[in-house]
């Protein structure tokens, strides 16, 4: 168990849209802390097929103010502790095309040192493709199903989730799903009492990455 936050996010949206919704959710010491949500307005036009995906209309959200309003919420975020989400590449590339670097904040992968970036990101879809290989799909909801954790979701997304926002592609929910899949390897006998620089290691995107930050714990 490790004393530092993690905070789990979930973004909707595209390149061309930007995000017009994100959800927030902080894990400590093996608990859910603190929830965030809104809508944001687009910076650009939303497709009809994303619309259908997530379910958030132009009109919903043009009254909002843009993602780009909440600098002080992400980078403040990153500071306290290292950002989580399923397959963390689309959240990292749609965080960086707003900001290109967060302050010079803790690189939790390599205790004492500091980075002016968003990761290295914790990403339960890597994490989980290295410790249950076998597994046919990975995917967020398919991942949920396999570990029973709907019951679990559900019961978050009631105490936590919007009333018409409590379902998978909404941006609180599918955040509350990561946490679980999060929480669930900490209660792991084998797990649990591994520490935050190797499940960095195991969410890294590619062996390179993860044999880098292996090279770089034992200087």
């Amino acid at each position: 168990m490790w004393e530092v936050p993690v905070h789990v996010i979930d973004f909707e949206g595209s390149r061309r849209s930007g995000i017009v919704e994100y959800g927030i959710v902080t894990l400590k010491e093996g608990a859910i802390t603190q929830t965030t949500t809104r809508l944001c307005a687009p910076t650009g036009d939303m497709h009809a097929r994303e619309i259908q995906q997530h379910g958030i209309t132009e009109r919903m959200a043009e009254s909002m103010e843009p993602f780009s309003a909440d600098w002080n919420t992400f980078a403040d975020l990153r500071m306290a502790g290292p950002l989580c989400a399923h397959n963390a590449g689309f959240e990292a590339a749609l965080l960086e095309a707003v900001w290109a670097c967060p302050r010079s904040s803790p690189d939790f992968s390599n205790p004492g040192k500091s980075v002016a970036e968003w990761g290295p990101w914790l990403d339960t879809l890597q994490m989980y493709r290295r410790l249950y290989p076998n597994l046919e799909r990975h995917n967020l909801g398919d991942l949920i199903e396999v570990f029973n954790l709907q019951a679990a979701l559900d019961g978050y997304a009631e105490n936590y989730c919007p009333l018409k926002r409590r379902r998978f592609h909404c941006a609180l929910y599918d955040a509350l799903a990561s946490a679980c899949l999060l929480l669930r390897l900490l209660e792991e006998p084998t797990l649990k009492a591994l520490n935050l620089p190797w499940l960095l290691r195991q969410s890294a995107a590619s062996e390179s990455t993860r044999d880098a930050m292996n090279q770089t714990e034992l200087l």
